[in-house]
């Protein structure tokens, strides 16, 4: 008998639902809905398209109704909203935006993919102004170029500094405009944690961006956005990306099962309540694997593989459902950015017990061209080793490195098998030694007892308590910007002055990036020395931390200069 299978949502999910169901099944009756003027555009292309990376919008459009029909027998309606969900007589009823009327449509099976709709904080005064804009489709991306770009307009306001609004951020500084990111919490970017952070702050000042952290949207104005804390910025136009809300007003009202984090419930099959209903991508509730608990994860990828597994337990195929852990990256003008898992924050606040290292390797051999420090940094769980995330930035692949710690906490890796993992080697593509391998080994030292680092995050305090500090480097770097406290002693000098350091009270090493400050630490504490650590990120760290908020508070500087060579 063939199935009649109907689709509500064309984009990622939806689209991807429906293609491998016709892979299954040639005879099945396939309808997808789409409520907006396109279907299976490239949702996170979007903001390319403000700077001209992405110069024409119609190349957004991945696939039109045409070409559905023609290659995949799969009839795709736009303008067409699913208004009801009409469970015992297992139809819907689909509202013709084009036309206004009505009609019902019966399946045998229904796919729920309506996606997440951009959140506008009605309160706020003048968030409805015909200048506020957000970012869902190729339709806002095309209202927000045309006005900004055709109004004589200097000044823009993003608010929100997440991928969506960092992405918009900064491609309309690249193309020319002068943009404000305003962003409640004190970092954007919260994959990543408030150390690595800075160092995304500091790209996003380097560039010119204005940006606000710690402060809120207020109040739009005529020409201007006022935040919480009073300050008012000029901007002829708005963006707001403060986040998402899961579309479940259909689930709702046909009485599915709402989760515990207000998007739809599903089973491991990605069954709702209803058993003849599925639902996938940003509307669902999904298991994240390490936290043990429903999340919500508004991202392409699982949204595909979700699809994938829906079509294949339609037809009696088994998949598994391994949860999710949260991959994802972002470029940010001159870096690219990734992480995975859990960050400190995040394991912290579940009751891991758990540490960190944070490395600065060289993403490939030192002396081909382009080689550039990698900022990476692991957590993991204490006493197991097990490894629970990372983050990595730099300018080089950071996401392979992060694909390869998501691949290990997939197969509930720990740094034993991250040490020992084989990878490819190039000089002008990596090192013999990856970072991944350099973090893992650092990690184990530390979970073992060898070897002590402090964060990066304490240094000020040290400093202002008069710590011991070594500066490792040689004297030529000691001279271009030093902690106002620390004592230079090359590691080239060392061992020729192990009167000037103490064995009575802490030590802290750092260097440059953390290698010569690390063979420091390991050799004074094979000398003798029972109280020694590495200051995690050294020299260059300790600056890219405190660079932004010695900017935006005037604060007193911990270093006589700021080097980031």
């Amino acid at each position: 008998m063939t199935k009649r299978i109907l689709v509500v949502g064309g984009v990622a999910g939806g689209a991807s639902a429906a293609a491998r169901v016709r892979r299954l099944d040639e005879n099945a009756e396939i309808v997808m809905f789409e409520k907006g003027p396109h279907v299976s555009f490239s949702n996170c292309s979007l903001p390319y398209h403000l700077s001209g990376i992405v110069e024409n919008s119609d190349s957004l459009v991945l696939m039109n109704p045409d070409t559905f029909k023609k290659r995949y027998n799969i009839e795709a309606r736009v303008n067409s909203e699913v208004i009801k969900v009409n469970r015992k007589e297992k139809t819907i009823t689909v509202k013709d935006l084009a036309t206004g009327g009505t009609y019902e449509e019966a399946y045998d099976k229904l796919i729920l993919s309506p996606g997440a709709s951009p959140i506008r904080p009605n309160k706020i005064e003048g968030i409805h102004h015909p200048n506020v804009f957000t970012v869902r489709n190729v339709i806002d991306i095309e209202q927000l170029n045309a006005y900004v770009k055709t109004k004589d307009m200097k000044d823009i306001a993003v608010i929100g500094g997440g991928f969506i609004g960092v992405e918009v951020a900064e491609n309309l500084r690249l193309a020319g405009f002068n943009v404000s990111l305003v962003e409640f919490a004190n970092q954007i970017m919260t994959p990543f944690d408030y150390d690595m952070a800075q160092i995304l702050h500091k790209e996003m000042v380097d560039h010119g961006i204005n940006l606000i952290v710690n402060d809120g949207l207020a109040k739009v104005g005529e020409g201007f956005i006022e935040t919480g804390s009073g300050k008012k910025i000029d901007a002829q136009a708005v963006v707001l990306a403060i986040g998402v809300r899961p579309e479940t007003k259909l689930a709702e009202e046909a009485g599915l099962e709402i989760g515990k984090t207000g998007a739809i419930k599903v089973n491991a099959n990605y069954l709702t309540s209803d058993p003849d209903i599925y639902a996938v991508g940003d509307a669902i509730e999904v298991y994240h694997r390490l936290l043990h608990k429903p999340t919500r994860l508004a991202l392409a990828g699982p949204a595909q593989k979700q699809a994938r597994a829906v079509a294949d337990h339609i037809y009696g195929i088994p998949t598994r459902n391994l949860g999710v852990i949260g991959s994802s990256s972002i470029h940010l003008f001159d870096l690219n950015a990734a992480s995975t898992g859990l960050n400190a924050r995040t394991a912290e606040a579940a009751g891991f017990g758990y540490d960190s290292v944070y490395v600065m390797p060289s993403d490939k051999v030192g002396l081909m061209p382009n080689s550039n420090v990698m900022h990476f940094k692991l957590i993991y769980e204490v006493p197991t080793g097990r490894i629970l995330g990372a983050q990595a930035i730099g300018k080089g692949n950071v996401d392979k490195r992060i694909d390869v710690i998501a691949t290990m906490i997939t197969m509930n890796g720990t740094l034993e098998d991250l040490k020992d993992l084989e990878l490819s080697y190039s000089p002008l593509l990596g090192t013999a030694k990856d970072v991944v391998n350099h973090a893992a080994l650092v990690a184990l030292n530390q979970l073992t007892g060898r070897y002590n680092e402090v964060k990066v995050s304490e240094v000020r305090e040290l400093v202002e308590n008069n710590a011991f500090i070594i500066d490792a480097r040689e004297e030529s770097e000691f001279q271009t910007g030093y902690l106002k406290n620390a004592m230079n002693i090359p590691l080239s000098e060392f061992r020729d002055r192990l009167d000037e350091i103490p064995k009575d009270k802490p030590v802290y090493i750092h260097c440059r990036s953390g290698q010569r400050s690390y063979n420091m630490v390991m050799a004074l504490k094979n000398l003798g020395y029972n109280n020694v650590s590495n200051i995690s990120g050294s020299y260059l760290g300790i600056n890219l931390y405190e660079y932004f908020n010695d900017l935006v508070t005037g604060r007193d500087k911990i270093v006589t200069e700021y080097n980031f060579k």
